[in-house]
C-alpha cells in the first residue's frame, strides 16, 4: 500500500466515464464499486464549474467523498485508457503493477483523439458532448479507490484534435483553404483552430470538472497547431495576422493556467520530444521555453522511435535508446535552468544589441520537467533493457519523474523496481 501522501478533500457530484484508445474499442461498459474509508473525517469543501454549478450539491447522497493528494516528489506513471479504465478486471491489473512496483501514478484520458468527453459533464459548455466513447460510470469511486492506495491520478485532455467538437461547431475548426471545409489530417481527424477562443473555456470548463472529480493534475496533449496532412491546403481562420504560432500556443497557454491556478489542480503539458534540442517551434508552435512558464510540469515525448534517422549522429535512434532521452533531456534540463535563452517569448527582454538575439527568462528546476517514455514496440522491440535503460536516461539527465506510454496498457514489469 502506497498510502504515503497527505488526502485533501473536495466536494463532488460526478459519476463518471471513459472511452477509446488507439488500438482497440470495447462496447461494453462495466461498473463496479469502490468505498474511501479515509475521506470520512476530513472537511469538504465546494467546487463549482465555470457557470458556478455546485459540484458537491448532493454530497450527503454520496458514499465517497472526492479527495486529492499531494504530489509524490517523484512521480513514476503509467497511462491507462479510458476504455481500459471501464473494464474492473484490467484496471485492476494495473493498479497491482502500482502497488507492487515504483509506479505511483496513473493517467486516465477524459478526452481522447476522438473528442468524446469520457464522462457525464453537468457544465453547460460540456454537458451536451455525448460522444459515442467509453463511459465509466464508477470513475468517481476508482479515483478514490486508487487515493486510498496512496496513487496520483492525472486526467489527460487531448485538447486541438477534436473532431466530435469540431463536427458541433465546425466555425471553430481549422479549414481548408481551397473551399473553407473541414481540414483533417491523414488519420482523417480534424483538428479546432488553436486560436478560437470559444473552445478555450470549453477546455478550462473540462479541467475544472476532471479536477472536481477527483484527478490531481490535469495533462494537456495535443496542444499544438496540426503537422500531418495537406499543409499547403491548410487555413487558420481565427488568426491574427502577424501572430505567430509559438506566440499563438503561448497565448492559449497563459489563459488556461490563469483560469485554473486557483482550482488546486497541478498542471501538465506534453510537448514533441524535439522541443527539448529545438529552438524553433517544429511548424507546430511548441516551444519549450514558451510553455514552461504556464505549467507545473512539462513532458516532452522522447520515445526514441519518433526521431528521424541520423538525429545526433545516430544513423538509427532507435538502437540508442539510452543516448537519445539522456541527451534530449539534458538539454532540456539545462534550458529549464538557464535565466537567458535566445527564444522570443511574452514578457522577456532582449539582452544587448548583438546580432544573436538573447532574451531574459526565469530559471526553472529541472525537475518541472517529466519525459514521456516509450513502452511499446515500434521500429524495434521494447523489453526490458530498453525501457529501462530509457529510466536510467532520466536520471542520469538529473530529473526524478516520468511517464510511460503504451496505448494497449500493457507494461513490462520486468522494467520496474519492486516496491
Amino acid at each position: 500500500m502506497k498510502r504515503t501522501h497527505k488526502h485533501i478533500a473536495i466536494g463532488g457530484v460526478f459519476a463518471a466515464g471513459a472511452f477509446s484508445v488507439f488500438y482497440f474499442f470495447i462496447p461494453t461498459i462495466f461498473s463496479v464499486a469502490y468505498r474511501s474509508d479515509e475521506a470520512g473525517d476530513i472537511p469538504v469543501t465546494t467546487a463549482t464549474t465555470s457557470e458556478g454549478v455546485a459540484l458537491n450539491a448532493s454530497l450527503d447522497k454520496l458514499e465517497v467523498k472526492v479527495t486529492h493528494i499531494e504530489t509524490p516528489e517523484a512521480v513514476k506513471a503509467i497511462y491507462m485508457t479510458a476504455c481500459v479504465a471501464t473494464m474492473p478486471s484490467f484496471r485492476e491489473k494495473l493498479v497491482h503493477l502500482a502497488d507492487t512496483t515504483e509506479v505511483n501514478s496513473i493517467i486516465i484520458d477524459v478526452k481522447d483523439f476522438s473528442g468524446t468527453i469520457a464522462f457525464p459533464a453537468t457544465d453547460p459548455l460540456l454537458k451536451d458532448n455525448i460522444g459515442l466513447g467509453c463511459r465509466t460510470k464508477d470513475l468517481r469511486e476508482f479515483i478514490a479507490h486508487l487515493h486510498e492506495k496512496g496513487i496520483y491520478a492525472i486526467a489527460r485532455i487531448t485538447v486541438f484534435q477534436d473532431p466530435y467538437y469540431t463536427k458541433l461547431h465546425p466555425e471553430l475548426a481549422v479549414k481548408r483553404a481551397s473551399d473553407g471545409g473541414v481540414w483533417k489530417d491523414r488519420k482523417g481527424l480534424s483538428f479546432v483552430d488553436v486560436s478560437a477562443k470559444p473552445f478555450w473555456d470549453y477546455i478550462v470548463a473540462l479541467g475544472k470538472e476532471s479536477y472536481a472529480l477527483g484527478f490531481d493534475e490535469l495533462n494537456f496533449d495535443y496542444i499544438r497547431f496540426p503537422s500531418d496532412g495537406d499543409m499547403k491546403n491548410i487555413n487558420f481562420s481565427w488568426g491574427e495576422k502577424g501572430v505567430s504560432k509559438g506566440e499563438a500556443l503561448e497565448h492559449f497557454f497563459a489563459y488556461l493556467h490563469d483560469a485554473l491556478k486557483d482550482t488546486g489542480a497541478k498542471l501538465s503539458a506534453d510537448l514533441f520530444g524535439m522541443t527539448a534540442t529545438n529552438n524553433d517551434d517544429l511548424n507546430i508552435g511548441q516551444v519549450l521555453e514558451r510553455a514552461l512558464p504556464y505549467f507545473d510540469f512539462v513532458s516532452p515525448m522522447v520515445y526514441p522511435s519518433h526521431y528521424p534517422p541520423n538525429f545526433n549522429g545516430w544513423k538509427n535512434p532507435n538502437q540508442h535508446v539510452y543516448d537519445v532521452v539522456q541527451f534530449s533531456m539534458s538539454r532540456a534540463a539545462l534550458r529549464a535552468e538557464a535565466t537567458t535563452t535566445p527564444v522570443l517569448h511574452l514578457g522577456a527582454q532582449r539582452i544587448g544589441t548583438s546580432t544573436l538575439a538573447l532574451y531574459t527568462k526565469e530559471a526553472y528546476s529541472r525537475n518541472k520537467l517529466r519525459p514521456w517514455l516509450q513502452d511499446f514496440d515500434y521500429g524495434g522491440n521494447y523489453g526490458a533493457t530498453e525501457v529501462r535503460a530509457q529510466i536510467q536516461a532520466t536520471y542520469d539527465s538529473g530529473l526524478n519523474s516520468w511517464f510511460l506510454w503504451d496505448p494497449r496498457n500493457v507494461y513490462t514489469k520486468d522494467a520496474l523496481k519492486g516496491e
